[in-house]
């Protein structure tokens, strides 16, 4: 059987990001809206996909992180937390279906701010985001996400190693990327 969503409550450290949501909302709408960066894969939206990383492939990005100080000190209760960032949707954005490659992680996003008209399609399911909750899905099943609101979706978007995997998420990093690490 093939997952689409998962139970947030399988992952307990979520317990302590939804507490502090609002604090990552305050810190998230307080930085320069040029901060954010378009996201790279501009052939699965075309524009309005934008976002901010926090953590990528593993590595701290430390200006950003120091920059929103109680986002990090959530993050930091996310065991083996591979990718992090505020991802910004843009009223009228539809990202393609896709599907991502790395195996051993599953995607969470923490909704922060969140209009009507906004929804992520995991396989067959469709799920709305919601302020202060938590979805967590198979990256790797294709999946869609769309903006028909009026004012912009933000989630807080990240990546953590399956159980049981949790030494096996390097193995699927690009090569570049290992070298980098090593």
């Amino acid at each position: 059987m093939v997952v689409m969503f998962l139970d947030p409550e399988r992952f307990p450290f979520l317990a302590d990001l939804r507490a502090a949501w609002r604090d990552i909302r305050e810190e998230c709408l307080a930085l320069p809206g040029e901060t954010y960066e378009p996201w790279v894969q501009r052939e699965m939206y075309g524009y309005g996909w934008s976002v901010y990383g926090l953590m990528a492939f593993g590595e701290r990005i430390e200006a950003a992180l120091e920059a929103c100080p109680r986002t990090a000190a959530a993050l930091a209760k996310v065991p083996h937390l591979t990718t992090a960032g505020f991802s910004r949707m843009a009223p009228g954005t539809h990202i393609a279906p896709h599907e991502g490659w790395v195996t051993t992680v599953y995607r969470a996003h923490l909704g922060l701010v969140v209009p009507d008209g906004c929804g992520l399609k995991v396989g067959g399911e469709v799920r709305r985001w919601r302020e202060g909750e938590a979805l967590v899905f198979d990256d790797t099943v294709e999946h869609s996400a769309w903006n028909r609101g009026s004012a912009d979706r933000i989630v807080l978007l990240f990546d953590f190693s399956r159980p049981g995997l949790e030494n096996a998420a390097q193995d699927q990093l690009p090569p570049a990327v290992k070298a980098r690490l090593q």
